[in-house]
């Protein structure tokens, strides 16, 4: 390249070496980007290179333009535009704002010494002089040019291809095989650190050195729930002294490995917190650092399954020192890829759920329960199999969609931060359900967001139907509940499951007035009637609620008032003026879970849990109907108004309680072991040195999640009684649809077929009205039946995948095993990590005893779950069907492990003899009725005429 430089002596040479040396530091520095001192000098040197070959251009510049041929005068005009904006790019770095002018800098450099080249093997005699071979000379020049390029682009990208989450082929058979083991020293979360090394405290403690950058989204952490995750949290604070207490210190770090990064990882839990408890390592939370070098996540089977990395270079960026300080700045804002690199895993943007996984999924096993496998809260699994994820066939919306965490959990907000995009960046508020933090923090604004959040339309109530009340349902409770060991096991495929009803469960159907707001009839003083509420979940993606669902107060709310103020019915009654225990009558959405002595499990303490009472939730994209009895006083006014509200209140009355004030009764005996704690509380504690503004026990609010009202005239007694009547409309079918879904899912399968049917009368060109008659219809074990209507199904939407699997079902009962393979393939082919429809297919080739097909399927199963049930028993059939006993045993041990311990339903026996509404709430089909009237003081009648109080 000496040839074509400029005359002029010290410049001509200068630039001789200076281009190649840009050149190659360019190369280097686009294709290979590292978070090391050796790169951050390169980066260095290519900007001084750049500025000393600006400067010798400047001094050069118009001898350049009247010495040489055109070609070499194109190359230099373009050297010197790349030399001006990469000038440019100095003062404005190159975030993502500024990547088009960093391209256009590469683009017109490379292109600038592209020509030079061309011009001086021209010079030196390559091919012949004139202007054609110029021409071609230069072409080839430029494609060579640009198949480096493409070359480097392919080596720059190709790590994001080699960073994605993926499922081992086998899950450990105990919780040894888990993180480190046993021995380890963040055992028994799965966390482990490269290296097996611990990493200083302030290395989680320096949030606010990214402040410096990213200023709006260090002011909403701050704020956030991610913040108060470890001891600044008196809720999870009193949960772990308790747990350290009762069972030791490392079975804590099992909570520590999401809650408590600067304390765990760098070897203070051993130390009881209660000696530590108001260190700032113990007051950090999880910050920027925390989920930022999180460099690996093992498996999406939760409780910090992942790798971090201690970043070679974070005591410069958190240095003190203001010289060293600004030059790191300098580097990342003019380079900022490996920053990107080291804090932002492609897995975070594009596998975000499996991401969340790691933290927002747990299970419990022997070194932390010292009894056996037991399912934590899962807010993946659910989501994964639901149509939300876009990854769920079966479920009864398809939404317009998919979406992920953080579409709802991270939306986007305004912001001029480094790394915005387009003007924004997603909110590290992450606004959800966690309404007590902000109170006991007296955060006005993150209070707010999160009430909006809760009230933004992801769920509704809808007063819907009337019915005459019938003869009390034991026996058919008795016929319809769901096995609670059954649903512990299948806890995380919730509307998914494949849960067996006794035949006729649900006895016969009523006939229901409906919808109630259109058909207004009216109820008679003196008699009883059954009022039905839906409650759907429409934007949720897992559970409602989600998370620790045994630790909140989350209940629908049904009251009645007459024209007179008087207060006929309420059933979610809230004692003491609205803000102590709700009463226990009434409909509640939790977990309720007991101990080996069959204490309820209160104080945070899932470690002693043996048994499941019930879990009531509603999965995504699904309903719930809810059973009232109410009954009409004779002196009821001419007009009554049922307003139903569906309440939420984080943490529980008693929860708050316990967290803040609680202890052991000192005069009862100290009967505590790790599997029970027979001592009664008492809330005398002291509240100095709680972890909240103030030193008092917070009011936690109850936010109305969602509201519905209707009124309904009264007659007398005497009068006629009023027909059933149902208007059925097109536009209304998602609201049949819905009350038959909450019906289907509780077993009141013909109550549920009857609705469905009024779907297929509002639009019998909607398949969704056939296709859920067929899901009733298998479910009995009425075949025949549900034929019929999936193949009128079908013939409207052939390729509907649920209506496919139905068919599946179907074909498969009759022993036609080909056709129904056939069905499920088509049901695959747009939702390959659909994993029951894979389980079935899976099923369906043992029964065929094609074993190596039906390993495929079924390992394929694992690959999204590791702890899928169903495919670990198959799995262990397959092999043994292969005469492979080593493997069979390995999915046999899996099995057993993962599968819910049947017999310890015993446990729950006198403790629902003792609390009858706990056991009717336990029943698949059960009835609420009202709080005694009389007991309500005549403050609670001066707000009737306002039913949702002061939480409105």
């Amino acid at each position: 390249m000496r040839e074509n430089s400029p005359s002029g002596g010290f410049a001509s040479r200068a630039l001789s070496w200076l281009l190649p040396f840009l050149v190659i530091s360019a190369a280097y520095l686009y294709t290979f980007p590292q978070p090391n001192i050796f790169y951050a000098g390169v980066v260095l040197l290519h900007t001084l290179g750049g500025v000393l070959t600006a400067i010798l251009l400047i001094s050069s510049f118009f001898r350049i333009l009247r010495e040489g041929g055109f070609v070499a005068r194109a190359g230099w005009l373009l050297v010197a535009a790349g030399a001006v904006l990469g000038i440019i790019l100095i003062k404005t770095g190159t975030p993502r704002t500024e990547w088009k002018w960093l391209y256009f800098h590469i683009m017109i450099s490379l292109i600038g010494v592209g020509l030079l080249l061309a011009d001086k093997l021209g010079r030196q005699g390559l091919l012949s002089s004139n202007a054609a071979s110029a021409v071609f000379r230069t072409v080839i020049f430029l494609v060579i040019l640009a198949g480096i390029s493409y070359g480097a682009r392919y080596v720059r990208e190709g790590w994001q291809t080699r960073s994605r989450i993926q499922n081992p082929a086998m899950p450990p058979d105990n919780m040894s095989g888990e993180g480190d083991g046993p021995e380890g020293a963040f055992f028994p979360s799965s966390a482990q650190v490269y290296g097996k090394q611990k990493i200083p405290s302030k290395f989680f403690m320096e949030s606010d050195s990214c402040k410096r950058c990213h200023e709006d989204i260090y002011n909403q952490w701050f704020s956030s729930a991610h913040h108060f995750s470890s001891f600044n949290n008196q809720w999870y604070r009193k949960s772990i002294e308790y747990m350290q207490d009762t069972i030791g210190t490392k079975p804590s770090k099992w909570c520590g490995g999401c809650h408590d990064p600067a304390v765990l990882y760098a070897g203070l839990m051993d130390t009881p917190i209660k000696q530590i408890v108001h260190r700032p390592e113990s007051q950090a939370g999880l910050g920027c650092m925390m989920c930022h070098s999180i460099a690996n996540v093992k498996s999406t089977m939760g409780q910090g399954d992942f790798y971090l990395e201690y970043p070679k270079l974070h005591e410069l960026a958190a240095t003190q020192n203001p010289v060293a300080r600004s030059l790191h700045d300098f580097l990342i804002r003019l380079n900022p890829e490996p920053h990107r690199r080291v804090f932002l895993k492609p897995f975070m943007k594009t596998q975000t759920a499996e991401f969340c996984s790691t933290c927002h999924k747990v299970h419990l096993d022997v070194p932390v329960n010292h009894y056996r496998w037991f399912r934590g809260f899962n807010e993946y699994d659910n989501w994964q199999a639901s149509g939300v994820s876009g990854q769920g066939a079966r479920s009864f919306y398809y939404p317009p969609k998919p979406q992920q965490c953080a579409d709802c959990h991270m939306p986007a907000e305004p912001s001029k931060d480094a790394g915005n995009i387009n003007g924004f960046v997603h909110s590290h508020r992450f606004p959800g359900a966690n309404t007590a933090l902000p109170t006991a923090n007296e955060d006005a604004a993150q209070l707010k967001l999160t009430e909006a959040f809760l009230k933004s339309g992801a769920l509704t109530v809808d007063i819907f139907a009337l019915s005459p009340a019938q003869p009390p349902l034991q026996a058919a409770l008795k016929a319809s509940a769901t096995s609670q060991s059954e649903l512990a096991t299948t806890f995380a495929v919730g509307e998914e499951a494949e849960t067996k009803f006794a035949p006729g469960a649900g006895g016969e159907v009523a006939p229901v007035t409906a919808p109630l707001n259109l058909v207004q009839p009216a109820l008679r003083r003196g008699d009883t009637v059954r009022v039905d509420v839906v409650v759907r979940a429409k934007k949720v993606g897992h559970f409602f609620p989600g998370g620790t669902v045994d630790a909140y107060d989350t209940w629908l709310e049904l009251k009645g008032t007459d024209d007179k103020g008087q207060t006929i019915f309420w059933s979610g009654m809230v004692e003491g003026d609205g803000k102590g225990p709700v009463e226990k009558g009434a409909h509640f959405y939790r977990s309720l879970q007991v101990d080996a002595h069959g204490n309820p499990i209160n104080k945070r303490n899932a470690w002693a849990t043996r048994a499941v009472v019930y879990v009531r939730l509603i999965p995504p994209g699904a309903a719930d109907t809810v059973h009232y009895r109410v009954s009409i006083p004779e002196n009821a006014g001419n007009k009554i108004t049922l307003h139903a509200r569906l309440c939420y209140r984080k943490f529980s009355w008693y929860g708050t309680r316990e967290a803040f004030a609680g202890q052991p009764d000192p005069a009862s005996p100290n009967s505590i072991t790790p599997d029970y704690d027979d001592r009664p509380t008492v809330f005398t504690a002291s509240l100095s040195g709680v972890s909240a503004k103030q030193e008092k026990i917070p009011d936690l609010p109850i936010a109305t999640v969602a509201e519905n009202e209707v009124t309904l005239p009264v007659l007398a007694h005497n009068a006629a009684a009023p027909k059933p009547k149902t208007i059925v409309r097109k536009e209304e079918w998602q609201r049949w649809n819905d009350y038959g879904i909450g019906l289907f899912l509780q077993g009141d399968l013909k109550g549920a077929a009857a609705a469905f049917q009024k779907v297929t009368e509002a639009d019998p060109n909607n398949p969704d009205g056939w296709v859920n008659i067929g899901r009733c219809a298998v479910q009995e074990g009425d075949m025949e039946r549900a034929r019929a209507v999936l193949e009128r199904a079908l013939a409207l939407s052939p390729n509907l995948a649920r209506a496919n699997f139905f068919y599946a079902r179907v074909l498969r009962a009759d022993g036609n095993y080909d056709g129904a393979a056939a069905r499920l393939r088509i049901v695959l082919g747009q939702y390959p990590r659909d994993r029951v429809a894979l389980n079935d297919l899976g099923r369906i080739l043992f029964l065929q005893r094609k074993y190596t097909e039906a390993v495929k399927a079924l390992q394929s199963v694992l690959t999204i779950d590791p702890e899928d049930l169903q495919a670990h028993y198959n799995l262990m059939l397959c092999y043994n069907g292969l005469g492979d006993e080593k493997l069979a045993k390995e999915h046999e041990a899996r099995y057993l492990r993962f599968k819910a311990d049947e017999s310890s339903q015993a446990i729950t026996g006198p403790y629902r003899q003792l609390h009858p509404e706990d056991n009717n709430e336990r029943q698949a089909i059960h009835e609420h009725v009202s709080v005694p009237l009389t007991a309500l003081t005549s403050k609670y009648s001066k707000t009737a005429a306002s039913p949702a109080g002061a939480s409105k």
